[in-house]
Parts: C-alpha cells; sequence; structure tokens
C-alpha cells in the first residue's frame, strides 16, 4: 500500500523549483530519496521491524511525503533521520556528523552532559566566558525538553547512546530550529545559570560540521584557538593520546598497568595481537598489581581483533583474578568495543568502573550505506543480529560494578573518578557469595534477612553490577 500511495502523481505546493539539469523539483527529488528509502531499508536491515511495526514505518514516510512540500531542506533531513531512529538500534542512522553531505552547521561551542548536568566544555575566544557554565535552557525548552526532543532522531541502542549524540546535535542551529526548540536555522537563545543570575545569550552558526571518526571518540581533542574548561598544564590519562589506537604506560607508585583501547583494530606498524603480547611480557616481567584496560573511548572497530587482546588476558594467572583486571567503560563504548566488554564479563574476572556502556549484549549491527540517488546523502542499517547474551537478558547495557560519573568539577580540575576508584578498590563480596554464606550458616531466614539489609545499602553488588549505576532514562 505504501509504494503505491508514494507512486501517485505528485502534487505541488508551493516550495518546489525546477533543477536545470534533471527538469526535476526539489519536491520530486526529495519525494524520491524518500521512496528510496522506504524501499532500501526493509530491504538491506536484518530485521528493520524488530522495534517498530510495518504500519508505523509506513505511516511515518506517508506523513514525511505529504509534508515535505512545505518544509525547508533541513526539517526535511531531521525527518528523515527520526525515521531511520524509529529501527531502535545504533547502527541504523542518518548523522550530520558523519556525512559531508547533510552539510549542518554549528555554534561555536562544545557541550557535554557531565553527571551534574549539561555544561558548555570549550568555546572559540568570542565565546570564553561561556565555558564552564551550567546551560539550563535551549531556547524556551528546559534541558530535559530538549533533550527528549533530540533523542527521537538519535539512532540508539539505549540511553546511553542518546547521551553521547545529544550533545553533539544540540549545538547544530538546523536541527534546534526543526526540532521547534528556535526560531530559525542560524542561531538560538541559550540560558545559563551563572554565578550572578541567570544568562541568555544568542549564539550563531561559526562553521560547518565537523566529521567524527566511526570508531574512536575523538570530540574531547582541543581545538585550536579555543578554551577549554580544563584548568592547569597536562592532560588525565585518558585524555592524553586518544588518537593513538592502542598503548600502555606503567604507573610505578601503584604498581598498575594503564592499557588504553581507543579501537578494535591494528595499526600500520603494529597488529593488535603483536601489541598484547608486549603488553603481558610487560606484566610478566615487572610488579604489576593490577591491569586497567580503558575503553571510555572506543566506539569500535573490527570484533574479531579483540580475540587475541582476550586470549592474553584469560591466560594471565597474575592479572585475571577479582581485584586485578578492572574495565573503564562508558557511553562511547560501543559496537566491537561492546563485544569485548561481552567478552571480558563471560570469560575473565574483570571489573567494570565507569558508566553504563553505550551498547549492550544482544544488538544489531554491521551498517551499510544506502545512499539516496538526488541528495547523496547516507542512510545506514544494520545488516547482521549479534547475539552474546542469552535471548532472554535484556539489560540495556553493560553497567559498571563501581559507577563513576564525570562531574563538570572533575573534568576541570583534571580529575579522573574513574581511575580513583580502580585505584581506591576495596574488595567487597558479591551478593550471590552473601547469600550463600549466610545460607550455609544460618538457614533461608538468615539469607531473607541479609538480602533485605544488603538492599538498603547502595553499595551492594548484584550480578557484578552495582545499584548506583545510572537508571534507564537517565540522559539530563
Amino acid at each position: 500500500m505504501l509504494f503505491c500511495v508514494l507512486g501517485e502523481p505528485l502534487l505541488e505546493q508551493g516550495v518546489a523549483q525546477k533543477n536545470g539539469d534533471s527538469g526535476k523539483t526539489e519536491t520530486e527529488k526529495w519525494r524520491e530519496d524518500l521512496r528510496y528509502i522506504a524501499e532500501q531499508m526493509p530491504l538491506f536491515h536484518k530485521d528493520l521491524f524488530h522495534q517498530m511495526t510495518r504500519e508505523q514505518f509506513d505511516t511515518a514516510i506517508k506523513k514525511l511525503y505529504d509534508r515535505i512540500p512545505v518544509l525547508a531542506r533541513h526539517q526535511i533531513i531531521v525527518e528523515m533521520q527520526r525515521i531511520a531512529a524509529m529501527a531502535g538500534d545504533g547502527h541504523t542512522n542518518i548523522y550530520p556528523t558523519r556525512d559531508p553531505k547533510i552539510g549542518f552547521h554549528v555554534f561555536p561551542v562544545k557541550m557535554y552532559f557531565f553527571g551534574d548536568g549539561l555544561f558548555i566544555r570549550s568555546a572559540d575566544k568570542e565565546h570564553a566566558d561561556l565555558v564552564g557554565v551550567k546551560i539550563i535552557k535551549i531556547g524556551n525548552a528546559t534541558v530535559k525538553e530538549a533533550y527528549d526532543a533530540v533523542r527521537e532522531i538519535i539512532g540508539r541502542d539505549n540511553e546511553m547512546d542518546v547521551k553521547f549524540f545529544a550533545a553533539h546535535l544540540l549545538v547544530m542551529p538546523e536541527i534546534l530550529h526543526a526540532l521547534g526548540l528556535s526560531d530559525n536555522a542560524e542561531s538560538a537563545k541559550f540560558t545559563f545559570e551563572t554565578k550572578s543570575g541567570q544568562k541568555i545569550v544568542e549564539l550563531k552558526a561559526a562553521g560547518a560540521v565537523e566529521m567524527m571518526p566511526a570508531d574512536t571518540d575523538m570530540s574531547w581533542l582541543p581545538k585550536t584557538g579555543w578554551t577549554d574548561s580544563r584548568t592547569g598544564s597536562g592532560a588525565p590519562l585518558w585524555l592524553k593520546d586518544p588518537q593513538n589506537k592502542f598503548w600502555y604506560e606503567y604507573l610505578p607508585d601503584s604498581k598498575t598497568v594503564y592499557f588504553q583501547y581507543n579501537q578494535v583494530g591494528n595499526k600500520d606498524n603494529e597488529t593488535l595481537a603483536a601489541f598484547s603480547k608486549r603488553l603481558f611480557a610487560f606484566v610478566e616481567a615487572n610488579p604489576v598489581e593490577r591491569l586497567v584496560i580503558d575503553m571510555r573511548l572506543n566506539r569500535g572497530g573490527n570484533g574479531e581483533f579483540n580475540r587475541a587482546l582476550l586470549l592474553d588476558i584469560i591466560k594471565s594467572a597474575r592479572i585475571n583474578q577479582r581485584g586485578k583486571l578492572f574495565a573503564i567503560i562508558g557511553r562511547s563504548t560501543f559496537s566491537a568495543a561492546q563485544f569485548m566488554a561481552n567478552n571480558l564479563e563471560k570469560y575473565t574476572n574483570c571489573i567494570f568502573v565507569g558508566e553504563p556502556s553505550g551498547s549492550k549484549g544482544n544488538i544489531y549491527g554491521d551498517s551499510r550505506k544506502i545512499t539516496l540517488p538526488n541528495s547523496g546523502m547516507t542512510v545506514r542499517v544494520s545488516v547482521y543480529y549479534w547475539q552474546d547474551w542469552s535471548p532472554w537478558d535484556t539489560r540495556p547495557w553493560t553497567a559498571p560494578e563501581i559507577t563513576a560519573e564525570l562531574t563538570s568539577e572533575d573534568y576541570r580540575l583534571n580529575r579522573d573518578p574513574a581511575m580513583e576508584a580502580v585505584l581506591n578498590y576495596v574488595p567487597q563480596k558479591t551478593l550471590s557469595e552473601v547469600l550463600d554464606e549466610a545460607l550455609t550458616k544460618g538457614g533461608i531466614d538468615a539469607a531473607v534477612k541479609s538480602f533485605v539489609n544488603l538492599w538498603l545499602n547502595p553499595l551492594i553488588v548484584i550480578r557484578g553490577q552495582s545499584r548506583r549505576c545510572l537508571k534507564p532514562g537517565k540522559g539530563y
């Protein structure tokens, strides 16, 4: 029925203009692109309707098809983003940060959802006074309202995926206008919470969106001439060399090896397997008491390369012990990095620290590109289904056993709460261990009493996961 409807003669309504080369109006071209989306997404996605019905998809396509003549270009694109996001997985999307054909713009600021709110993390010289300041409104919308609006155009595996991308999309004037958060597609008013009270500033577009690499979160790299909210010299370990796919450093005072794993793949001059051998040769030859694998900037790559590293971890009797092996994860831990987290959870004694991951064990992934015939824009769709967890395991993410969420003050002072948590770790019994012990000593009544007492304790560990971890839906 959908394709019959979309195949009807086009009704031109105002905005259509003839193109000198093809003879097609803008309305015709966008409708043709939309028809291509309607045909190709179900054809190539492994199961496009795993989170929505065919009727919902058809209805969304028809609604946009009818509205195209009265929408501006950026509004059409944002509505296409909304349709792609309906698929309900992180590898199916339309992203301005991955497609230069979209051609959106950005304000001269970068923002981030810290544990204590949405803040301007860095800005150009003209807006340096806004750096480190909390945002409380975008246009007339609260931060929560703006977050909820942009959420609907983000392809996502879980809410941490939204937290990652929302900060990048909410600095694009075209998106704010298309979502009804600003009055025009070139500027927007932001309300800030300052020491002297609220302050309203109108930000204007200052250049094109920078393309983001697919497999590493490079958004923390400093921009020349910009002011960052971090003070002092140097950078914490996790921001020391994000462009390096994998590297390690020995911290002699704590006898810790810090291994930053930023991308799942080989370097031009070293394979991940060779690096792993070198890493564990160092571990065995030196006084090492713990290994920290930092994957909070790792957005994936080729998951097959994880195997050699995983095997070396499993074989290391010195490191593969509870309290000696840690993995730092977060909202950017995605795709093949999530696969590594799955394997660490299943086959090792690893303790997870940080934020919940940006993906989960059972996902649709391995996106393939669909290039639209007129705009040249790219729609990505998931072509495989990966089931690393049991079919009945419906967790939205890998949750940290030790929650360590970055606040704006942590960032400003170059503190890393995740590494601090690792270095200050004190072993605790898991819930199953406590209940087994109580059951053995005092029977079922003692076990029930222990469970009740522990549940009231915020440090309880359930299945290796702290009850203090972020709850689904808390994204602002």
